[in-house]
């Protein structure tokens, strides 16, 4: 292009090509109604900023399919499709890509029908900002609320509404102020704290790359202006470590690496690390590149770690902060889009990708399904494809993740259905279940302390040892239990482990009641209990229970133990919870 020409005569192409790789890059989507003149206003911004091929240019005015009564139909530079260029509507995500002096930018250019919603959140899923397109005839519209929901829902902090159509309502500027109050009490009401509203024409281009003279009353930026100024996400030192790992690497005897792409946080040489889920702690001894080794890494950088110890960690794993580890839990809540003809079935087996772990899961329960154009929380015992509902998950084994609010990369997940292999559904992490329960369980705790005046509660034994009280059901495996009350004793848990000589099978349950008043975890490895005894077990100690033949593992001692570990870690309380008892 001939901005690159330009360029590229003033300055060396080493240099050329060194700028640009530090120039910052902003990932935006579009989301409008139909005929609120979406396309338009991206073929406009395309057009105007130079970012347009003339060979492109010439086939778009040679086009016979021609919906501007100007001499070039603006829409045609992004509808790429026959259908969608027949239609005059999008369908399908496109990517566009241009880049200013000041900044990159890659636009996914999303459908605004209601049935193509699930393109729309495909396309948002990795946007730093989202432009809501607003008829200025109409003003606010059910379509508009569910495309502001949908980017309050995906965590886009940035909201740029562009009031188009000044053109129909002779730029008025009460029409504008009023669409943009609405608009702003739309917003508070999502959360969604960053927006800019701008009154635009599209069509004749006003306010999109140039401010228009027609429009005196407004003295904020234009759209481009904003684009390139507002203010992108940084990596911060003080976020969570989360590296998810993706590949063991040893080539040789003498290196042993782990590959994947740092989610969140920095991470240098000599930092402690915590690997999950087998707990153990350690140091991270350098990091390596194609190009050699860094003194750091931070998200999204693509790397490998060695560690100061030889610990077990594959594909799936992860390291994490040891000060800020994740939550872990196989139950969680999430905000989920459906995404397949086939409704969403509770109690079916899908398998659910998290990062770079997979693993069966179900989904027990609907809480509520969100009517997208008003908001409102709906009963519901299916889900149908584009629509979004909470929903309660079960997973075969513990996800590591943090709130969808917090971390992109670890709040969000993908379902697959097992059989056909087609993504069916996208998830976001709201909290997990056990943690909800827990929450419950304090605020009882709490009020009968306050009740009594007296004595000790079982909360307070519970943030003075860090973590809540369980049962280890690890029936005629004696060596393992060992090594599990061993393994969590050296990381800090009060642990007990009985034995059928210590215990008789049917004095367990009393012992069980006796552990969580004193906030203990229990390990019992005796005899096999029978399945009355089992399910009195399961029902007192209730989500803290670990059952190794349940679980299905009962062949590899280390897979048992993978898992143990990992369940032992859900029982820690929050970094909340801790800040709480300090405080106290």
């Amino acid at each position: 292009m001939l901005a690159l020409t330009h360029n590229t005569t003033r300055q060396s192409f080493p240099e050329f090509l060194e700028q640009d790789l530090n120039t910052e890059l902003l990932r935006f989507t579009t989301a409008g109604s139909v005929d609120d003149g979406k396309s338009t206003l991206i073929g406009r911004l395309l057009h105007d900023s130079k970012a347009v091929y003339e060979d492109q240019l010439a086939s778009v005015k040679r086009s016979r399919v021609n919906r501007s009564s100007g001499p070039i139909d603006f829409s045609l530079l992004t509808d790429g499709l026959r259908a969608e260029r027949e239609q005059g509507i999008t369908i399908d995500v496109a990517y566009r890509y241009f880049a200013t002096s000041r900044r990159k930018f890659i636009i996914a250019d999303t459908p605004g029908h209601e049935q193509y919603t699930r393109n729309m959140v495909t396309g948002a899923s990795t946007a730093n900002l989202a432009i809501v397109l607003i008829d200025a005839t109409k003003g606010i519209l059910p379509q508009t609320r569910r495309h502001a929901f949908i980017a309050s829902l995906l965590g886009i902090k940035n909201v740029l509404a562009a009031v188009n159509k000044m053109d129909l309502v002779d730029y008025r500027a009460d029409l504008f102020l009023d669409v943009e109050q609405s608009f702003l009490r739309l917003a508070n009401q999502l959360g969604i704290a960053n927006v800019q509203c701008i009154p635009i024409s599209a069509l004749e281009g006003d306010n999109v790359v140039q401010r228009s003279r027609r429009l005196p009353w407004y003295d904020g930026p234009t759209l481009l202006e904003h684009l390139e100024t507002v203010s992108l996400p940084v990596s911060d030192s003080s976020e969570k470590l989360r590296f998810p790992v993706q590949l063991v690497i040893r080539p040789d005897a003498s290196f042993r690496g782990f590959a994947g792409r740092v989610a969140s946080g920095v991470v240098r040489p000599g930092d402690s690390v915590l690997a999950l889920p087998s707990g153990q702690q350690t140091r991270v001894e350098s990091i390596v590149t194609y190009d050699g080794n860094l003194p750091e890494a931070f998200a999204p950088m693509s790397v490998t770690l060695r560690l100061q110890d030889e610990i077990d960690l594959s594909r799936g794993d992860m390291l994490v902060s040891a000060e800020n580890p994740p939550r872990v839990s196989r139950k969680f809540r999430a905000k989920l889009v459906w995404l397949h003809t086939d409704p969403l079935e509770t109690d079916k087996n899908y398998l659910v990708k998290h990062t770079a772990r997979q693993t069966k899961i179900r989904a027990t329960r609907i809480w509520h399904r969100v009517n997208v154009n008003t908001l409102a929380h709906e009963n519901a015992t299916q889900l149908q494809m584009n629509e979004i509902a909470e929903v309660e998950f079960e997973a075969n084994v513990p996800l590591f993740f943090d709130s969808y609010a917090s971390n992109r990369t670890t709040g969000s997940f993908i379902l697959i259905e097992p059989l056909s292999n087609a993504t069916v559904g996208a998830g976001m992490i709201q909290q997990d279940t056990v943690q909800a329960t827990e929450e419950v369980s304090e605020r009882e705790l709490l009020s009968l302390s306050s009740a009594t005046k007296s004595g000790v509660t079982r909360q307070e034994r519970y943030e003075r040892h860090g973590h809540y009280p369980a049962l280890f059901l690890l029936e005629t495996r004696a060596a393992l239990a060992a090594r599990i009350e061993r393994l969590l004793f050296e990381q800090g848990f009060e642990v007990a482990y009985l034995t059928a000589s210590e215990i008789a099978a049917a004095a367990i349950p009393d012992a069980l009641r006796l552990a969580h008043a004193a906030g203990i975890v229990l390990i019992y490895s005796g005899d096999a209990l029978d399945a009355s005894t089992r399910r009195r077990l399961k029902s007192e100690a209730g989500e803290h229970f670990f059952d190794a033949a349940a679980a299905n593992l009962l062949g590899d001692d280390d897979d048992a133990l993978r898992y143990a570990l990992t369940f032992a870690q859900s029982l820690r309380l929050s970094p909340e919870e801790q800040t709480r008892k300090k405080v106290n």
